[in-house]
């Protein structure tokens, strides 16, 4: 796991182990993708009292295996998964941001609509609801 984080750069994970271990214990779900071999190539975890609300926590996947539908399939999973639940929502870096055009683009893509938190300025992603 903490490769995979790496992999990205998400330094405010990988800078304390247990931390992150913690982290992912206490989620509500954590999911993996895995190739034949076993190799873990994306995660997603959840926060969610699984009956209003799930907060997408994170979509992990390792760059060397991105645009090949890894992290498609974890999100829509999670749809899946939480589709009773009125609200379904996940943050992510502003669309300006290096990584966040394309974040925005691919959860766009998956039925995800974007509000403007007024205070940081950050995108909100919500599912619209059934």
């Amino acid at each position: 796991m903490l490769e995979l984080y790496e992999s990205v750069g998400w330094e405010g994970y990988t800078s304390d182990v247990d931390k992150l271990c913690r982290g992912l214990v206490n989620s509500h779900l954590v999911i993996t993708a895995r190739d034949g071999s076993g190799t873990l190539l994306g995660l997603a975890r959840t926060i969610s009292d699984d009956e209003h609300i799930c907060y997408v926590q994170d979509v992990v996947v390792n760059p060397a295996n991105h645009r090949q539908g890894v992290g498609r399939a974890l999100v829509e999973h999670l749809m899946r998964r939480y589709s009773h639940c009125r609200f379904f929502l996940l943050s992510t870096d502003h669309e300006t941001s290096p990584q966040g055009s394309r974040n925005h683009a691919f959860y766009r893509s998956l039925g995800f609509l974007s509000y403007e938190d007024k205070e940081d300025g950050r995108l909100r992603a919500a599912k619209e609801p059934p």
